[in-house]
C-alpha cells in the first residue's frame, strides 16, 4: 500500500514498549524480502545492544537500521563495522535544547538522523508513534548543526506536512499515526500525505 502510494521507504516496526504498528521479526523479514528496489527498508528497533541489533538485522535483512533508543552497549562504529553496506539512522527525541547537542554529537557516527517526538525517560518509554509534533524551531537548530541527512517525524499528517517541510527543510519525512484510521493504515491518508509532501517547497 505504501509503495503504491509513492513512499520512498518502509518503516518496519519491531517490538517497542509503546506505540502503533508493531509486527513480528518474522513478518519484517518476509516484507523486506519482497520490497522492490530502490525502496528502502528500515528496521525500527528498540534494542540497545550492538550484538542484539546485529543479530536482529541479520535475521530481518533490511537495508537500514533505525535505532529508536540510545545504544547502551557498543558503539555506532562497531555496528557499522559488523554490518557493512547497511545504513544506520539514529533517532533523536526532541524534548529540549539538550536534543540539539545530542544530535550534533552522534551525527558524525551515523548515516542519518531522525527527529521524533518520543520520550525515553518515561516509565513506559515512548520511542515513536506518539502522534505529537515537537518544537520545530529545535529541529531547525539541529538541521543547522548536522551535516548528515535529517528526517523529520512526530505528529505529521497530510494537513501539516507541507508546513513542516517548509519550516524545517528536512531531507525526508516519516509518518506513522498520521496515516492511520482506528489503528490501521489508511490508503486514502497515505496518498494524501505523499501528495502533500510532493507539493511542498523542499
Amino acid at each position: 500500500m505504501a509503495v503504491e502510494a509513492g513512499a520512498s521507504a518502509l518503516g518496519l516496526v519491531s517490538r517497542m514498549p509503546s506505540g502503533p504498528g508493531v509486527i513480528r521479526d518474522e513478518l519484517i523479514a518476509e516484507i523486506a524480502a519482497t520490497v522492490p528496489p530502490p525502496i528502502g527498508t528500515f528496521l525500527l528497533t528498540s534494542r540497545q545492544s550492538v550484538d542484539e541489533i546485529v543479530a536482529q538485522q541479520r535475521f530481518c535483512r533490511t537495508n537500514t537500521i533505525q535505532i529508536c533508543d540510545h545504544l547502551a552497549s557498543g558503539t555506532h562504529r562497531q555496528l557499522k563495522d559488523a554490518l557493512p553496506g547497511i545504513s544506520i539512522v539514529q533517532v533523536i527525541h526532541v524534548t529540549g535544547l539538550e536534543s540539539v547537542d545530542e544530535a550534533a554529537s552522534v551525527a558524525e557516527h551515523v548515516d542519518a538522523i531522525l527527529l521524533d517526538s518520543g520520550n525515553q525517560k518515561l516509565a513506559v518509554k515512548e520511542l515513536g508513534g506518539t502522534g505529537r509534533t515537537h518544537d520545530w524551531r529545535l529541529s531547525c537548530k539541529i538541521r543547522e548543526r548536522v551535516s548528515v541527512p535529517l528526517f523529520l517525524a512526530g505528529g505529521l499528517t497530510p494537513e501539516n506536512v507541507a508546513t513542516a517541510i517548509r519550516e524545517v527543510g528536512p531531507f525526508g519525512v516519516d509518518v506513522c499515526s498520521g496515516v492511520r484510521t482506528d489503528g490501521s493504515l489508511d490508503a486514502g491518508k497515505l496518498e494524501q500525505f505523499v501528495r502533500a509532501t510532493r507539493r511542498a517547497s523542499w
